[in-house]
């Protein structure tokens, strides 16, 4: 169950953004580039779901919804932080590699 969670991207990025600092829903959304709103609401979802993010409303007009890390949630980050510094220093690496796989010749 932990594993499918984390095997998800949106998941390990939005950690790593809230990570930071709570954020408000379009704060996210601007910082997680690429991710649609229903994929992002989804995202939220699962996460308070599990108990690692904690939503806020505040009674404004409009409502102003503030994410944050729960404590369960900052333990997840911290473990789920060493990926995701990981995966920024490798990315050039990795591309590299796929683009030199793709480049060989298919033998069959």
């Amino acid at each position: 169950m932990i594993l499918d969670r984390l095997g998800e991207q949106w998941t390990v990025m939005t950690l790593a953004e809230l990570a930071t600092g709570p954020r408000r829903y379009r704060e996210l959304e601007r910082a997680l580039q690429g991710i649609s709103q229903r994929m992002m609401t989804l995202t939220l979802r699962r996460l308070e779901r599990d108990g690692h993010v904690l939503r806020h409303v505040e009674p404004t007009i409009p409502p102003s919804v503030t994410y944050e890390l729960s404590p369960l949630g900052q333990s997840f980050a911290s473990q789920v932080a060493a990926l995701v510094a990981w995966s920024r220093q490798s990315k050039t690496q990795i591309e590299a590699a796929r683009t030199a796989f793709d480049a060989k010749p298919r033998q069959t």
